[in-house]
């Protein structure tokens, strides 16, 4: 019987991952990862290049499976589903926002919103109503038109987190979303992802090597030769001092 004080736990979590394994060969990239990310929470990953951030957040995007253990999203087991039923849920649940925009440039910035919604079946007029709400909410609306060629480059990141979203998924996954971007670009994608998360409650795991945007979320997550590099508790964890590389950070 799981007990009250439990079952809160498990109803705010919205990712768990469990001793998970990767290896490439004879590499070994992640070598047992325990981690909570809570409901909501903003979790940023940090690391040196070859830490293993970039394998995480695939396994936890279901981009990936794990060589072992378990990938659970919103209380649902998604390493037991098969590549049909995983591909499915990777669409409705989960959004994506990379380095590089990733738009079909012979697509304009609408049409590029509205191309996971019809993968999901979405209906062309729900889908449109949807990508045209998230464009007023960026404040895009009159480059809705416009193909990639003719957007600058805080423009295109901004429709692909649009993109991202037309699918009202639970998790956004980020890699490395503002390294491309020049400084007040940056700036307006970070404030933009803790909008997000107040005005549609996403949870956000981002990637970066952008010590800015890592002291901004709620916390940080240090990794290191493929294992975290301390213990990775979730907000409904007490912290004590002594833990280090862990930094809850005020928003």
């Amino acid at each position: 019987m799981v007990s009250d004080s439990a079952a809160d736990i498990m109803k705010n979590t919205m990712i768990e991952l469990q001793g998970i394994t990767k290896s490439f060969g004879s590499l070994q990239v992640l070598k047992g990862i325990d981690l909570h990310i809570d409901r909501g929470e903003v979790v940023s990953i940090v690391g040196p290049s070859g830490a293993g951030k970039t394998t995480l957040l695939q396994i936890m995007g279901t981009l990936d499976r794990p060589d072992a253990g378990s990938v659970r999203i919103d209380s649902i087991d998604v390493t037991s589903l098969s590549n049909k039923k995983l591909a499915d849920f990777r669409n409705r649940h989960i959004g994506f926002v990379f380095q590089f925009h990733q738009l079909l440039p012979e697509f304009t910035a609408l049409e590029n919103i509205m191309i996971p919604a019809y993968i999901a079946g979405t209906s062309q007029k729900a889908a449109k109503q949807r990508a045209q709400e998230l464009l007023q909410f960026l404040g895009l609306s009159d480059r809705a038109t416009h193909k990639p060629n003719e957007l600058s480059g805080g423009e295109k990141q901004r429709i692909a987190v649009a993109r991202a979203l037309v699918n009202n998924p639970a998790v956004i996954l980020a890699d490395e979303p503002s390294g491309s971007l020049d400084s007040k670009n940056k700036e307006e994608l970070h404030q933009l992802f803790f909008d997000l998360r107040d005005k549609f409650g996403q949870t956000f795991v981002i990637v970066t090597h952008d010590e800015q945007l890592a002291t901004l979320t709620d916390r940080t997550i240090h990794m290191r030769d493929g294992i975290l590099a301390s213990p990775a508790p979730s907000n409904n964890t007490v912290v004590s001092d002594s833990v280090a590389d862990i930094t809850p950070s005020a928003l």
